[in-house]
């Protein structure tokens, strides 16, 4: 995850890449129900950063470099696309009922089509990073980009040419990488 851009502009080609991977993540009974917001003019990057942090307060290194970044790709789930494709005849839900869902397969899809356009990202040797918006500043960011009520933001993707590593920053100056040993279990889940 790339925290800090070059004052470099990315390539549209590379963008829409990253989207065409995107769309063909994966989805529960081929739903489909994401959708992308692309910020990549930097009046509405800097409306992005005006709305979804606190207003007057100064950025501190994290949000500086994120600030940098050239695109800003906001992932969006759509509950009701679920819902309403599992109440179509081939699949029979029709009391379209959310608690037949074990886990929020809408916000899933969305994360794994968000992998990709990562994954596309370091694949051209760019720099991104996924993040979230926070909760209080959702509304504000709906509100000032038109994202309508059926679908949610997940979180939202900088995208960027990476500027060199100076030093050793972020959780893994602090936190090891667990060892595959300790998070994958063959056969059985042991301590």
């Amino acid at each position: 995850m790339v925290r800090e851009y070059a004052d470099t502009p990315v390539d549209p080609a590379i963008v829409e890449l990253a989207l065409a991977n995107a769309v063909r993540a994966p989805s529960a009974g081929f739903s489909q129900g994401w959708a992308f917001l692309v910020l990549d003019e930097r009046p509405d990057i800097e409306k992005f950063w005006a709305v979804s942090t606190e207003p007057g307060e100064l950025p501190d290194s994290w949000l500086r470099g994120m600030q940098t970044a050239p695109v800003l790709i906001i992932p969006c789930s759509s509950k009701k696309v679920y819902l309403d494709r599992y109440a179509r005849d081939d699949k029979g839900w029709t009391d379209r009922d959310e608690a037949r869902w074990p886990v929020p397969f809408w916000h899933m899809d969305a994360a794994m089509a968000s992998l990709l356009i990562l994954l596309t990202a370091v694949d051209h040797g760019l720099g991104a990073c996924f993040f979230g918006i926070e909760p209080a500043y959702e509304r504000a960011t709906r509100d000032a980009f038109g994202i309508p009520d059926d679908y949610d933001p997940v979180g939202a993707i900088t995208l960027g040419h990476r500027l060199p590593d100076e030093s050793p920053s972020g959780s893994p100056r602090k936190l090891q990488r667990k060892d595959q040993a300790e998070v994958v279990h063959h056969g059985h889940w042991s301590s």
